[in-house]
């Protein structure tokens, strides 16, 4: 399992077939690209900008991976996310996830996910041509990473 915080963008297909190549035994490979969008609500974006707190970010994305991988007979997990000025359109985030059938693969990518929104330290400030604005939590994320706290209840 790695985890990558970055500037530069990524390639998409060589991460892939990076971890299929260290899991042979993977009957599946799920991904996810989160991009930047072009409009927040019906005002065009310039730019996101997305900031995080060294040291503590990749602390908190290696817990959600730990998590993961005590929830998921999981063969590989891969994470980068980028941080910095993204123009829409850019990657921001990569989660690719191995396991030797589908479910576990689909579930915890998801999962991951769910919990990278809500739990990883990054922060969010989209510009538009005349203002800047911080990205509130949205409530989605939050009902999204409730629904696996309540499949797996803490113990």
């Amino acid at each position: 399992m790695t985890l990558s915080i970055q500037t530069s963008d990524f390639d998409i297909g060589a991460e892939i077939g990076q971890l299929r190549g260290l899991c042979p035994g993977a009957g599946a490979l799920v991904s996810f690209v989160g991009t930047v969008r072009d409009m927040s609500g019906e005002t065009a974006i310039t730019h996101l900008w997305i900031e995080h707190y060294p040291g503590m970010t990749e602390k908190s994305l290696a817990a959600i991976l730990e998590e993961a991988r005590l929830r998921w007979p999981l063969l590989g997990v891969r994470v980068i996310h980028r941080v910095g000025a993204l123009a829409p359109g850019d990657a921001i985030v990569l989660v690719i996830v191995a396991s030797t059938h589908r479910g576990p693969a689909f579930e915890a990518c998801e999962f991951i996910m769910d919990y990278l929104k809500t739990q990883a330290m990054f922060w969010k400030k989209e510009r538009f041509p005349e203002k800047e604005v911080w990205v509130d939590a949205r409530a989605s994320d939050e009902e999204a990473a409730q629904r696996w706290r309540e499949k797996f209840p803490p113990a």
